[in-house]
Order: structure tokens, then C-alpha cells, then sequence
């Protein structure tokens, strides 16, 4: 039998790793599988423009993994069994059950609404094309009648910022406010806080600093000292969280849920089972742990390819350099901050403004797209083998779905 793969998620991190490892590894004693949600490749950390108005490429998976041999599962991950190597499903037809050799997790994060009644209920967000498309759809609304809206767009988070000023650029029919729980922009160095202040100015985009919100109700939000803003769209960005799977799995996973591995994003306790993206906690260079971010899932994902091929080819696994050079924040079409990051992840006093910084960001999200939706560029004409006759479970890839 092959040896099989099995990657959760096909986000940055889950469908770079299943093509590169599908680049790299013989078919001939190796079977790769990815399950996901949803028949798309969404581009996360351009959601806030998609809600803004403007169209977002989604490429079909099928189109992504298209000559690689890749085998897409379109079904939603249930529970993770590591002691039978098992991944549960759920999809239209019943759902059953996926068994691997190997497992990459990648199911990244969702927004994490910090127990704040009333976000479930009545809050939008840009951390899915779904939610993205139902805040468009709002906010087109909005539009059309006497008047406008008001949006307030909560969190001073990179993803708030660029939710509150793409907004304010695309929608200038509408009223636009920030709320940061302390001061705006706090993570980056003074210049850039001027600059950042400035574009709000130049956008229209009413900040209010040290606000902390207690409720959020269809029609306003309740903050912290009593004071009441009435709002047509709240928009949540105030963080993210993973969900329950690998916790309840039994990997060991940090107090937030997500799995701690080595520094080849193996985990720690379960072997066989690999962790990148959103997913992982994991030490940089620098001994702080990488944030949730695109970034992330570039280091992450480079280092688990490479661990796992060297593993199972016999080659000496190589160390990806895990540290953070910059952070690239879009205000808008025409406007950005490249702030500059030392070592010790603190910020120097150096950042890039303007259109130059539009270009660098403009560049990332070009390239994550690229890097992942062709995992057969460069393919080798002859991929490596395993160096030893390949592991499988007891159990079959796939049980019939169940009634």
C-alpha cells in the first residue's frame, strides 16, 4: 500500500504544502488526499476588499491540484482519531472516515469573538468568503438608502485597519469609525502611527482610541463606561481562535488550542501528525511564538515540507529560517505601511509609506496566491522515492459514507 497523506484544510498553508509535497514525493509509494470545506481557494487576507466591492479571485481546488495527483475531499473535518490514524468527515452524502500515514493540520482559525455577548448574533466579519459576501451584500444595502450607514469596524488589528480604510475608500457613501482598545496602531513605530493617522484623516475613518466593547446588539454596540455608539454594520476583527478538534483529539495543544510541535512542526506528542498555518504554535528564531498570519503559513508550510520528505526519503532535514522582516498593512488602494521588524520582533524606527508599500503588499498577495495555485511549476521530471517500504494504517483510505 501507499503511503498516505492526508492534509486538513486547503488554505495557504494546507494547499502549499499538498502540492509541493505532491511536487516532491513519487506517486508510485505515495498517496496524497486534501479535505476541505468548501470546492474553493479563498484568498483570506483579501476578504476585506471583497467586502468592500471588489472581485476576488477564488480558483477552483480542482483547477489548483490539477497534474498533481493530488485527490480533493470536499467534506467538513469532524474529529481526529490518532490513535486509529483517522480523520472523521461530514459531507451531502453522510460523511465516513479518512485514514493517513501522515497528517497535516491546517485547518487555521476563525474569528475569536472574546465572549462578548452578542457578536454571534448580530456582528459581520471578513474571515470567510461567506461572511465577507453577506457584509458586501449588507453594505450594498446600506448604500442605496438616504443617508448611508454607519459602520464601526472593531479591532486595531492589521486586519481592522485595512477593513476600515479599504471600506472608507470603496464606500465613501458611508460613515466609517475604528474602534482600538488602546492606542491605534500601537504595534508599529511612531512614524508609521503618523502616517496610519493620517490616512484615516485623508479616509474619513473616525477613530476611537481606548474603547472597549461589552455588547454588541443589531443596531449598536455597548462599550465599556456606559457610552452607546449606534451602528448600521458592526464589523468584529478583535482576533482569531482554532477551533476544538485537535484538543479534543488528544495532541498536545497550548491553552488557545493550537498544536505545539518541534521545530520541524511535528507535534510534540503525536508523531506522525504535523501542524502549520494558523494551526500551530511554534518558536521563532527570535524564541516568541509566530503569530496567525499569512506569513505564518509560508515559514510554517516550507518546513514541514521539508521535514517530511527528508523523513520519509532518508535526506537530512534542513531548518527554515522562522523570523519576521516586516509587516505590509494596506490602507486602502493607494496607500500602505512597510513596517520594518528587528530580530527580537520589535519594531524599528524605519517603516515605508505610500504607494511603494501598496506595491510590496500588493506583491505578497500575488504571490501567496501564485505559490499555491501552481504546485506543479518547476515539476521534477523524476520525484524522489521512499527509502523504506511505506507505513499504512489497518484501517482503508476511505469507508463508505454512512447513512
Amino acid at each position: 500500500m501507499k503511503h498516505r497523506i492526508v492534509v486538513l484544510g486547503a488554505g495557504y498553508a494546507g494547499a502549499y504544502v499538498a502540492g509541493n509535497l505532491a511536487r516532491r514525493l513519487s506517486p508510485a509509494d505515495t498517496g496524497i488526499t486534501v479535505v476541505n470545506a468548501v470546492p474553493d481557494f479563498v484568498q483570506r487576507q483579501r476578504l476585506n476588499q471583497l467586502a468592500a466591492g471588489r472581485e476576488i479571485e477564488a480558483p477552483k481546488l480542482t483547477d489548483v491540484f490539477a497534474g498533481t495527483g493530488i485527490r480533493l475531499r470536499l467534506a467538513r473535518v469532524t474529529a481526529v482519531d490518532p490513535e486509529r490514524r483517522t480523520v472523521a468527515v461530514a459531507d451531502a452524502g453522510g460523511g465516513g472516515e479518512v485514514g493517513y500515514d501522515t497528517l497535516v493540520y491546517a485547518l487555521g482559525s476563525h474569528v475569536a469573538d472574546q465572549a462578548v455577548p452578542g457578536v454571534a448574533e448580530h456582528a459581520f466579519d471578513v474571515a470567510a468568503r461567506p461572511s465577507a459576501l453577506r457584509l458586501r451584500r449588507h453594505l450594498d444595502g446600506l448604500e442605496r438608502r438616504d443617508g448611508g450607514g454607519r459602520v464601526l469596524v472593531v479591532g486595531d488589528g492589521f486586519t481592522g485597519i485595512e477593513t476600515a480604510t479599504e471600506l472608507a475608500e470603496s464606500r465613501p457613501g458611508l460613515s466609517v469609525a475604528l474602534l482600538a482598545r488602546g492606542e491605534l496602531g500601537a504595534r508599529l513605530s511612531a512614524g508609521a502611527r503618523g502616517h496610519l493617522r493620517r490616512a484615516c484623516d485623508r479616509l474619513g475613518v473616525a477613530v476611537l482610541e481606548h474603547t472597549t466593547v461589552e455588547a454588541v446588539e443589531a443596531t449598536r454596540v455597548r462599550c465599556a463606561g456606559g457610552t452607546v455608539l449606534t451602528s448600521d454594520a458592526t464589523v468584529w476583527t478583535a482576533g482569531f481562535a482554532v477551533g476544538p478538534i485537535a484538543a479534543a483529539a488528544g495532541l498536545t495543544v497550548t491553552e488557545d488550542g493550537r498544536i505545539v510541535v518541534d521545530r520541524t512542526m511535528r507535534s510534540v506528542s503525536h508523531p506522525e501528525v504535523y501542524a502549520v498555518g494558523d494551526s500551530v504554535h511554534v518558536l521563532g528564531d527570535n524564541g516568541r511564538p509566530l503569530p496567525m498570519n499569512c506569513g505564518s503559513a509560508g515559514y510554517t508550510g516550507r518546513q514541514a515540507i521539508g521535514a517530511i520528505v527528508g523523513r520519509l526519503t532518508g535526506r537530512e532535514i534542513a531548518n527554515i529560517r522562522l523570523l519576521y522582516r516586516y509587516n505590509a498593512i494596506s490602507l486602502g488602494r493607494r496607500d500602505g505601511i512597510l513596517q520594518f521588524i528587528d530580530d527580537a520582533a520589535q519594531v524599528k524606527p524605519r517603516y515605508m509609506g505610500g504607494r511603494k508599500a501598496v506595491r510590496v503588499k500588493e506583491g505578497i498577495q500575488r504571490g501567496a496566491l501564485w505559490g499555491t495555485s501552481h504546485p506543479t511549476f518547476f515539476l521534477p521530471k523524476r520525484r524522489r522515492r521512499l527509502t523504506a517500504a511505506p507505513g499504512a494504517a489497518a484501517a482503508p483510505a476511505e469507508t463508505p459514507a454512512t447513512a
